[in-house]
């Protein structure tokens, strides 16, 4: 009887084997990479500062004029300037050169 039992949860045990590899390099090559790569864009955008030259997600370049809790006006031009999001600011212009 015990040798009966020992061998369900052996086959259990195998079943379940190639979902738990699954998961665990999903986490390793999906999910852990997503998580640190938002956490450094995170940490960019709190340590905005003005003066700034920086990079839109929609490609617009423009130095940072005014910054407030959650918007951010870009100098474009000698005249133009735009409000926007500050999380819509992608990276500094010097990290957009060299990419």
């Amino acid at each position: 009887m015990l040798f009966i039992l020992q061998s369900d949860i052996t086959s259990m045990l195998s079943n379940f084997l190639p979902l738990g590899l699954i998961i665990i390099v999903m986490y390793f090559f999906f999910i852990r990479p997503n998580a640190q790569k938002q956490k450094a864009q995170d940490t960019f955008v709190a340590d905005l500062s003005k003066g700034k030259k920086v990079v839109t997600n929609s490609g617009i370049i423009g130095t940072i004029t005014k910054i407030d809790e959650t918007t951010a006006t870009l100098k474009i031009s000698d005249k133009g300037f735009l409000d926007i999001l500050k999380s819509a600011i992608s990276h500094e212009m010097t990290e957009a050169i060299n990419k």
